[in-house]
């Protein structure tokens, strides 16, 4: 705020004009998801006007708990961070039904979160992933969630996997707790 007072109000609502939908909704703690890894908060703008139903069970299962100590499985460099697999192979999910894909003509850029899936694209459960760099070639395939609104720096300190084993991560990060901002 200190910036746009200095900017003056012209200015300010340029800015807020081009800060984009997750900068808008970013004081809504009820959709504001904070990840704590061991080198700090990932906080995240969920976007249920894009994807209600997957942002409502990403924010049941952090409120059930069932997020704290998963692992970033699957990290990618250059490209993507996984996690939310309670058996940490990347083959698992949580007891609920699979979601049917909630896709929207959004774009995968750095900091997306967006539903990990199989093959079939209403598959995605409890899994997601954190964009590492631009990925238009998801765009229309997976279902956007949410974007980092800070920690971004937090994200790019997640533990790399190995390339040659399709980002598989040995002794992986975890995520230590998951929550939502309105249950601090």
């Amino acid at each position: 705020m200190k910036l746009f007072a200095t900017l003056g109000l012209a200015a300010a609502m340029t800015a807020a004009a081009f800060a984009g939908p997750a900068a808008a909704q970013a004081s809504d703690p009820e959709n504001t998801l904070v990840i704590t890894t061991a080198s700090g908060d990932i906080t995240v703008q969920l976007r249920p006007d894009l994807a209600p139903k997957h942002v409502e069970r990403i924010k049941a299962l952090a409120g059930d708990g069932f997020y704290d100590g998963l692992v970033f499985h699957r990290v990618i460099d250059g490209f993507m961070a996984q996690t939310g697999d309670p058996t940490g192979t990347g083959m698992g999910g949580s007891d609920m039904p699979d979601l049917e894909a909630e896709f929207s003509d959004e774009t995968f850029d750095r900091g997306t979160l967006g539903m990990a899936r199989s093959q079939d694209p209403n598959s995605a459960n409890s899994q997601f992933f954190i964009m590492l760099a631009d990925g238009d070639f998801l765009d229309g395939q997976y279902t956007i969630v949410g974007d980092v609104v800070e920690g971004m720096e937090n994200v790019d300190k997640i533990k790399k996997g190995d390339a040659a084993q399709n980002g598989t991560v040995e002794d992986p990060d975890k995520m230590v707790k998951v929550r939502l901002a309105g249950q601090e």
